[in-house]
């Protein structure tokens, strides 16, 4: 992830209510989830850990050892170190790589785990960062590493979940979703420059969007003026069920091409 947005995507929630003011509508504030976004910050703090330990390992013995241990690398993977398509998102090449992609992730975690819960933004988080190995494994073949796979997942799952309850969030959605499309469309371009897995970013956008589409929360407002709270009316057994769906399909992807490659057996 090249250029993470400014600020938090996630206001206040405002409800607007009754007609019997015009033109003007009055907005009344309405509670959000109460949730610690827990494992946004376990994720950052493994990620800061393991490339210590990539740091460490470069100082000691002269090599990279944990990349060389999880990079993706298509030919290692076709000959069975399966675990390549995930560990990617662990490892980062740099101080500036790991820094743009863990600030995005500060940026987009927090307000993604309030509304989706822990459990589901784990799944949102490994399904796209696997999501844009297997695109990279399928479409490139160079060597790649990063979290930008999942970065991207989560600014997909961003848009949709904007998209999707842009009447509890009124005119903030639009405004926030043309951000969201301008930072894509940026990021996508910088991509384009050598060096930079774009595919593995795709991957993981496609990812996200398929998986918050699916099973991402679909909010409602309940309770009696002004004491207004939100809830999602998607039960959640439904939406796990459906995001395995969604992680059978890449799962799938990533059999055909092992098949296609004559490396399945």
């Amino acid at each position: 992830m090249n250029q993470p947005p400014p600020s938090s995507p996630y206001p206040d929630y405002n409800r607007e209510i009754g007609p019997e003011t015009p033109p003007a509508r009055r907005q009344v504030p309405v509670r959000a989830p109460a949730i610690t976004p827990y494992f946004t910050y376990l994720l950052i703090a493994l990620n800061v850990l393991v490339f210590i330990a990539q740091l460490g390992s470069q100082s000691l013995f002269g090599a990279d050892i944990p990349a060389a241990l999880g990079v993706k690398d298509n030919q290692l993977i076709a000959q069975g170190e399966l675990w390549r398509l995930f560990t990617p998102m662990f490892l980062h090449g740099s101080i500036l790589h790991i820094g743009f992609n863990m600030y995005a992730l500060y940026i987009f975690g927090p307000g993604l785990e309030r509304h989706f819960g822990h459990g589901r933004f784990l799944a949102l988080y490994f399904l796209s960062g696997f999501a844009g190995n297997v695109f990279s494994f399928a479409f490139s073949p160079a060597r790649s590493l990063g979290s930008s796979t999942a970065i991207f997942g989560l600014l997909g799952a961003q848009g949709v979940f904007l998209y999707q309850n842009r009447e509890v969030f009124g005119g903030f959605a639009r405004r926030a979703l043309n951000n969201i499309i301008m930072i894509a469309v940026i990021n996508l371009a910088i991509g384009l420059s050598p060096g930079i897995d774009n595919w593995g970013h795709m991957g993981g956008l496609i990812g996200g969007t398929l998986f918050t589409w699916f099973a991402g929360p679909v909010l409602v407002v309940d309770g009696i003026f002004p004491d207004l709270s939100v809830r999602d009316q998607r039960e959640l057994p439904d939406a796990l069920l459906t995001a395995a769906g969604v992680g059978l399909l890449f799962i799938l992807l990533a059999g055909l091409i092992l098949y296609l490659r004559g490396q399945l057996f």
